[in-house]
């Protein structure tokens, strides 16, 4: 189905299964061939992501994880990865560590970019842009079905790296399945926009990625690798036998 190959995303929380367990997970995504990792930052209301991923949060706050502590995780092990490493979280905590200091920290850990779901796109262009461009940072906005073309054209433009589509619930994780969602992938296919589109949601498993791929970029999974950091004791091996699956 996909001639061209696609992108494959895979998202954990920081701080599960244990809070020393970053640079093990992060290198498994890495060896199983995912093309990007996207990291969590724990945080007490995270309202754009499904009810997996909100557990993962409750549990890596109460294994001790800060922001601080997921940084100087990173920086150990920054020369040993080799794919583009994005954190994702929230405002508040961000602005409580210090907006540039957030930026130099990340570029000191070897970051590629940052995602801020609750972060307006107009406080973006008035006060953090120029910021995380100085630090050489990229920045994703999200989109949903809801988003119009001219609005999309409008992330895009502010956007780099690449737009995070999510389900009409504007939650990541969710049970949306991407055949319901086909319309809407399809009109992102078909906007020609200057960052590649990758899907997050409804994500399960090779058939899913292909489904959400035929349109657009490539595909971010989270809740379906975080269940098997949650709950598996094999977590190693099952995932990144999960993550092969998509892949191969």
């Amino acid at each position: 189905m996909n001639a061209i190959k696609k992108s494959l995303n895979i998202y954990f929380t920081a701080g599960i299964p244990a809070l020393d367990d970053t640079s093990k997970v992060l290198k498994i995504i890495q060896n199983a061939g995912a093309n990007y990792v996207e990291i969590g930052m724990p945080y007490s209301d995270p309202v754009a992501d499904g009810p997996v991923i909100q557990h993962a949060h409750d549990r890596a706050l109460q294994n001790g994880m800060t922001i601080q502590l997921l940084l100087n995780q990173l920086k150990t092990i920054k020369d040993e990865i080799r794919i583009p490493v994005i954190l994702m979280g929230y405002i508040n905590p961000v602005l409580r560590f210090g907006f540039e200091d957030f930026c130099r920290e990340c570029a000191a850990a070897g970051v590629s970019g940052i995602i801020i779901p609750d972060l307006p796109p107009i406080e973006f262009e008035r006060n953090y842009g120029k910021i995380l461009r100085s630090y050489g940072l990229d920045f994703i906005f999200l989109i949903t079905p809801e988003t119009s073309d001219e609005r999309i054209y409008y992330l895009d433009s502010l956007s780099s790296g690449f737009l995070y589509a999510v389900s009409s619930s504007s939650t990541t994780g969710n049970d949306a399945k991407p055949v319901d969602n086909e319309a809407y992938l399809h009109r992102l296919g078909q906007l020609r926009l200057k960052n590649p589109v990758m899907v997050g949601f409804g994500i399960k498993d090779k058939t899913d990625f292909e489904k959400v791929t035929a349109h657009t970029d490539g595909g971010i999974i989270g809740s379906a690798f975080v269940k098997i950091l949650m709950n598996s004791e094999d977590w190693e091996q099952e995932g990144y036998s999960f993550i092969q699956s998509i892949i191969n």
